[in-house]
């Protein structure tokens, strides 16, 4: 029975649809320099079965037999170190051929397992200082995988980026200092709604395909009766399709061998750029991409020439998740090539989408026995604030992108920094290697056997993990002057800064009778924004309700967590006329303002009113006093 027989997985082939997203994996895998698949869609479409299904069609490739890091024999460039210097010798490297694999990264991985530490056992045995491999290295020449690439950390993704750059894993640490090839094709998959990547993870993807069910009920149907026949007879099932899975290997492998001589005519090069620069992309490595992966088509179909369906699909693969500038801005629409000629059509589809947007931005409804309207963020210009123009950015206090950063010990996550002694006889991030030298200090030789009193565990500097709560004021009084346009502006900038910080966000609206939890904790920051621009305005104020929501919210989630750091962002005239007991507002405020400072919540308040005179008692003052708020002021 052949190897892949025995991994018991899926065969790519007997994937029902899901064409696009066969196409991108099947580019990359003929040409790695492509970047990468990125494959979004709702859970259990199928993203994680289409990768590992495609371990089973991916080609051989030589490696230096005695080397852990999957080394090219046949150039010098894709080399480490060691193999290098072997080389220059003059010696003669072994060779074999291993199929190209897929590897998993866990999003719970530590930099020591991601990047390669240590080799512990050898330094016990000999005394001396060796490198254990890590995922990297396994990855390199082959395919790394993540399930839900947005979800991982951030120290982890930034030495992730730095590979993936580079092409070079750099390892220096310990009295290390080592350097091997990390060429590997970056595979992830992820859910919309657990929250957006990050635009330096985006970027390093060529290719990008949303995945969805098929809503044809005989592809659902057949999809069914295939998993289950799998499931049953999985040896059975798969030599079924093992033909077209060998002809599908084959596939790659000539595709490869013909790359080289496909071309693209000029035509074809200038109809591609002139798309670009419509649709208003700045980057360079749109065309690139775009090129690599039409050429890569082309190799599949067993041509020499791009034609212009090749450019098609290949722009339909690389360009979408490029359309935005920005994280949140509304991206252009994506058309296929075309001659010219066709150049009025945006202009009429934006008018009408402006012409839209503006009839809702005055729409009118009865709720509740109040009259409410409905007004958009942006009917309005965000004045400026404190003197300066409001960007989201400047008025929080913080420029790190990491946001909040945390000094842990014996917890396995961040960026080693030092390193103690156990306290309470609790161990769980040993620092082998300092303990290691402790015991060598206290008068141990190899082979080294530590005792308790030789542990040392790591001190490292983690990010914080945060939650922002928007805490949106949005009663009667906030029509006036349309203070509630501008007040929705600054809550999506807001979210916007809060994206880049990765943090998590919440959006309670006071309004009416009480103060409701539009959004729970979510790092979807696509659904706070939309739920912000519906947020109807009308009604009385219940700002105390508002901020005992806070309270209660913050507590929730601190019992998940007790290191969570909780920022909260009040968009108010300041007024209140609706208590939450039978106590006076002011006391009511009072007592929850000095409630926030005590549970350590931060809040900041922007002042919405503009300088003018405004009706009705306004309590910033006090709130800015108890709770140590800052202000902002229009």
């Amino acid at each position: 029975m052949e190897a892949r027989e025995k991994r018991l997985i899926f065969p790519f082939s007997a994937i029902v649809g899901q064409e696009k997203a066969k196409l991108a994996l099947l580019c990359v895998a003929v040409n790695p320099l492509i970047g990468g698949v990125l494959l979004k869609g709702d859970k259990g479409t199928g993203k994680s079965t289409l990768v590992r299904a495609l371990a089973n069609v991916l080609p051989e490739i030589e490696v230096v037999a005695d080397c852990p890091f999957n080394c090219n024999p046949m150039n010098p460039l894709e080399m480490c170190d060691s193999c290098y210097e072997r080389y220059e010798r003059g010696e003669s490297l072994p060779v074999a051929r291993r199929r190209m694999r897929v590897v998993d990264l866990p999003l719970s991985v530590t930099t020591d397992r991601l990047v390669g530490t240590v080799d512990v056992e050898r330094f016990l045995n000999e005394g001396k200082k060796a490198l254990q491999p890590g995922i990297l290295a396994e990855a390199n020449r082959g395919v790394l995988y993540i399930d839900e690439v947005n979800l991982l950390d951030d120290y982890i993704a930034d030495s992730l980026l730095d590979a993936a750059a580079m092409g070079w894993n750099t390892i220096e640490r310990e009295g290390i200092s080592f350097r091997h090839p990390a060429r590997f094709i970056l595979v992830g998959s992820m859910n919309p709604e657990e929250g957006e990547l990050r635009p330096q993870i985006l970027d390093r993807f060529g290719l990008c395909v949303e995945v969805s069910a098929p809503m044809n009920p005989e592809d659902r149907v057949e999809i069914v009766k295939r998993v289950e026949e799998f499931h049953e007879d999985p040896i059975g099932f798969y030599r079924k399709f093992e033909s077209e899975e060998k002809r599908l290997t084959e596939s790659i492998v000539k595709a490869r061998e013909l790359l080289p001589k496909v071309e693209i005519s000029d035509d074809l090069l200038k109809l591609l750029a002139e798309t670009v620069i419509n649709l208003g992309i700045k980057t360079s490595r749109a065309e690139i991409t775009t090129i690599k992966t039409a050429k890569a088509i082309a190799a599949l179909n067993g041509r020499r020439r791009v034609s212009l369906e090749d450019l098609e699909k290949a722009m339909e693969l690389a360009l979408p998740h490029r359309l935005r500038d920005k994280p949140f801005q509304k991206p252009s629409r994506m058309k296929p090539p075309k001659p010219e000629g066709d150049k009025h059509e945006h202009k009429h589809d934006h008018r009408h989408e402006q012409g839209k947007e503006g009839k809702g931005g005055s729409a009118r409804s009865q709720g509740a026995g109040n009259l409410e309207q409905n007004f958009r963020s942006g009917e309005v210009r965000i004045p400026r604030i404190d003197g300066r123009n409001f960007d989201g950015g400047e008025f929080t206090g913080y420029r790190s992108s990491r946001d909040v950063s945390v000094t842990v010990v014996n917890f396995p996550k961040g960026i080693p920094v030092s390193y103690l002694p156990p306290a309470n006889g609790r161990i769980k991030d040993v620092d082998f290697y300092n303990s290691l030298v402790w015991a060598v200090l206290s008068g141990k030789k190899p082979p080294i056997r530590l005792d308790l009193k030789d542990v040392r565990v790591r001190v490292r500097r983690a990010k914080a993990p945060t939650l922002w709560v928007l805490l949106l004021d949005s009663s009667g009084s906030m029509a006036v002057k349309r203070r509630i346009s501008i007040a929705k502006g600054i809550a999506e900038k807001l979210v916007e800064n809060g994206y880049t910080k990765r943090s998590k966000m919440a959006l309670i609206v006071a309004k009416g009778k009480q103060a409701e939890v539009f959004v729970p904790p979510t790092r979807n920051y696509w659904e706070v924004l939309e739920r912000i621009e519906s947020v109807p305005t009308g009604g009385r104020t219940p700002l105390s309700s508002a901020l005992y929501n806070l309270l209660l919210l913050a507590n929730r989630e601190r019992m998940k967590d007790k290191s969570l750091k909780v920022r909260a962002f009040l968009i108010t005239d300041g007024r209140a006329n609706v208590p939450l007991s039978g106590k006076r507002i002011k006391d009511e405020i009072a007592e929850l303002a000095k409630a926030l400072r005590k549970k350590d919540i931060e809040l900041s308040i922007y002042d919405t009113r503009g300088g003018g005179i405004s009706p009705g008692v306004s309590y910033l003052h006090l709130l800015e006093k108890a709770a140590n708020a800052k202000v902002y002021r229009m």
